[in-house]
């Protein structure tokens, strides 16, 4: 890859762009399983919303890069403005078009342009002055799992819907899914800040970590994460078929019995080895997207 490409590539947060591709494409299988068919004009609109999407999510983890470049250079000195392969100038025009992109695009659609307008916004809330949100450890977390747990998959499922000329209302099929990424992301919202310690330090960014400890928080994760899978499962299996249930239930059982084997291997005292968990963490929020929603057709 030419390094202009990979300067931008790396400047896109690729783990956020897979969990926004693949987000959109569980919220359009579960509403092409409420429809009944996955349609030519469903896929078009799944494509628009990719679009849009996409550039709103480089639009929010840009801003964040270029407001962050002092505390960057600290935590994370591999990003493209905190090591100089993207100068903050170009950063800011792309993030600047970009944004104008997603917003332009989503016009098409009210709900649509909702959600990704509303993610915009609290995106921008997050980063920018003078609210900054993600110097306080709730106002952060709380805007992360409000854009990605709520925000997207209840704007996106009545996207779809509305865009088949049906009535938007929300059943148990996207009320747990909502549910369960709802909880999920605060998992990794408060997960993602342990190997950043010394640059939050550093800079007066509060985080959970900072204020409770790094075992607290990597233990509470893995718990709250534990508790999210078995949690939904037994919401699901009240609405689910009978080979849904048994599908997700051995789903949910390997993706956990996997997620205690990583937990073992982990030692806190090595950040590229927290990092690299947290990583995994979001692989698994991956595969929930595109696997979850299977359940519903069966």
């Amino acid at each position: 890859m030419p390094p202009t490409l990979r300067a931008f590539w790396k400047f896109t947060r690729p783990h956020t762009i897979y969990g926004t591709a693949a987000s959109l494409v569980g919220i359009f299988l579960i509403a092409s399983a409420s429809l009944g068919a996955i349609t030519a004009e469903g896929l078009a609109a799944l494509l628009v919303a990719q679009v849009s999407c996409l550039c709103a999510n480089v639009y929010i983890v840009g801003l964040n890069q270029l407001t962050d470049i002092k505390i960057d250079r600290i935590n994370k000195p591999y990003l493209p403005i905190a090591s100089g392969e993207i100068s903050p100038r170009t950063g800011t025009a792309l993030v600047g078009i970009l944004g104008v992109a997603a917003l332009v695009i989503a016009l098409q659609n009210l709900y649509l342009f909702a959600t990704v307008a509303a993610s915009v916004l609290i995106g921008t809330a997050y980063s920018l002055p003078p609210l900054r949100l993600k110097r306080f450890a709730l106002f952060a977390s709380l805007c992360i799992f409000t854009v990605r747990g709520l925000i997207v998959n209840l704007g996106l499922w009545g996207y779809f819907l509305d865009g088949a000329g049906q009535p938007v209302q929300f059943g148990p099929a996207i009320l747990c899914l909502s549910l369960f990424v709802t909880l999920f992301t605060f998992v990794i919202a408060i997960f993602k800040d342990i190997p950043d310690m010394e640059g939050d330090r550093r800079f007066a960014i509060t985080t959970f970590s900072l204020r409770l400890g790094k075992r607290f928080v990597f233990d509470l994760s893995c718990w709250l994460l534990a508790a999210t899978y078995l949690l939904v499962s037994a919401l699901s299996t009240l609405f689910l078929s009978p080979a849904g249930i048994t599908f997700l239930l051995v789903f949910h059982t390997a993706m956990l019995a996997v997620f205690f084997y990583r937990r073992g291997q982990v030692d806190l005292k090595d950040n590229a080895e927290i990092t690299d968990f947290y990583q995994f963490i979001w692989k698994l929020y991956y595969v929930e997207y595109l696997v979850y929603p299977l359940t519903w057709w069966l």
